[in-house]
């Protein structure tokens, strides 16, 4: 690769770093692996900088890299993985209710098949259009918006199972008196 090839990667891995570690971060929920995958998707793409006419389009080639390569890792791990009846319980330890969501959501986001996670993130996350989704995974415009339909509906299935959990566990256990009180207020209004 020539001198000048090799100084426009470092350039363009200098000012979109942040920017990919957050797509790689969204792709595996581990900090770590995140970081592994945007490191292994940079190696890979180094090796074919110069074939990249078009650098405008680095980014859309250097997140696939780190589709397949997180395709690769999760088809080598899942022999190793055997299926459990309940997930883990997930916990959050962020006071903010933001940060919370967004755990919650990473946390959810394990449940889909990884072509259904893909779908998610560059169609919500990365916000890319439908037909560049496409274009990006491979796939026609028909698949992109069925394995999308399917995996909000996956989604919001997790989400509410896990609901009355998090209602439960933000409620002080307060034994019949909270209950009392609210039958007492509700009858007061009721009264006025």
């Amino acid at each position: 690769m020539a001198h000048a090839e090799v100084l426009g990667f470092e350039e363009y891995v200098r000012t979109r770093q942040e920017a990919l570690l957050r797509s790689a971060r969204r792709l595996v929920p581990d900090p770590v692996d995140a970081q592994d995958l945007l490191q292994t998707a940079l190696v890979r793409t180094y090796g074919r900088w110069d074939g990249i006419a078009d650098k405008s389009l680095a980014d859309a080639y250097l997140r696939r890299v780190m589709i397949n390569t997180r395709t690769e890792w999760w088809r080598a791990r899942k022999l190793e993985e055997v299926p459990t009846e309940q997930l883990p319980d997930a916990s959050i330890e962020d006071v903010t209710e933001q940060h919370a969501d967004r755990a919650l959501l990473m946390d959810a986001l394990k449940v889909l098949a990884p072509k259904q996670r893909s779908v998610v993130v560059l169609r919500h996350w990365e916000q890319m259009s439908t037909e560049e989704t496409a274009a990006a995974l491979g796939m026609s415009t028909g698949t992109v918006k069925s394995t999308l339909h399917r995996a909000l509906a996956r989604l919001r299935q997790e989400l509410e199972s896990r609901e009355p959990h998090a209602r439960a566990a933000e409620r002080p256990d307060h034994g019949n008196h909270s209950h009392a009180r609210r039958e007492e207020r509700g009858q007061e209004r009721c009264a006025a």
